[in-house]
């Protein structure tokens, strides 16, 4: 009960700082949204393309806990998963307060979880972030966006969220790391202390789900009867 109170208490507290407390929406906004959505680049601060692209691989992170998390819960899953491409943490912190603790996997995994579970998946959403982070800072001009996280309540609110989502990631990593017996609270911490590339790292290295009503075969595993 805890848990969902404090959920919902910073769910209910990002709305109302988004809404009332962030820097002032600037008329450009909406321009700037559609040129970094359409690839229409030129003349925005790398910065600002970097944060506004890894804001969408974010949900995909979340994705590949949250779908197959969702097996075990009451709540769509699916429907905060999808929302959260679009609004971040404001979808995200609902089904963390809602959701219930659920550290089994129930049934087996049809072909889009396998997807999801899948390291392939881990490992070229690391490389894409890499590259755009490497873009970002590289090329990046940082006082221009501090000058634009003071002044734009889209600069500012993106960046907050940015920052929320690797704070959140935590609560759903212990049930996924219980699903696949990997029972490490040294691993849990170095995930979770390492923004972003924490949770990336986990999902290049996660055990493959673990299915009721079958065993997980390892390169240590052979299958009985061998």
């Amino acid at each position: 009960m805890v848990r969902k109170i404090a959920f919902g208490a910073l769910w209910l507290g990002f709305i109302a700082y988004a809404f009332f407390f962030a820097p002032p929406n600037q008329p450009d906004t909406f321009e700037l949204i559609k040129n970094l959505s359409t690839g229409h680049w030129q003349g925005i601060n790398p910065l600002v393309v970097a944060l506004f692209n890894i804001m969408g691989i974010w949900p995909i992170i979340y994705s590949c806990l949250i779908f197959i998390d969702g097996r075990g819960q009451k709540i769509p899953a699916w429907l905060f998963a999808s929302a959260s491409f679009g609004v971040g943490a404001f979808t995200l912190l609902p089904y963390l307060a809602l959701r219930e603790p659920n550290p089994k996997f129930p049934g087996r995994k049809n072909a889009f979880l396998a997807v999801l579970d899948s390291r392939l998946t881990g490992i070229g959403l690391a490389v894409g972030t890499a590259i755009l982070v490497a873009y970002g800072v590289g090329q990046g001009d940082w006082g221009d966006f501090v000058h634009q996280w003071q002044t734009s309540r889209f600069i500012h609110v993106m960046s907050l969220d940015f920052c929320l989502l690797c704070l959140l990631f935590p609560a759903l990593l212990g049930d996924d790391m219980a699903r696949r017996d990997m029972n490490n609270p040294q691993l849990f911490w170095l995930i979770s202390l390492i923004p972003l590339f924490g949770p990336l790292m986990y999902l290049c290295m996660r055990l493959p789900l673990k299915e009721a009503g079958g065993e997980i075969i390892s390169n240590q595993q052979q299958p009985a009867g061998n």
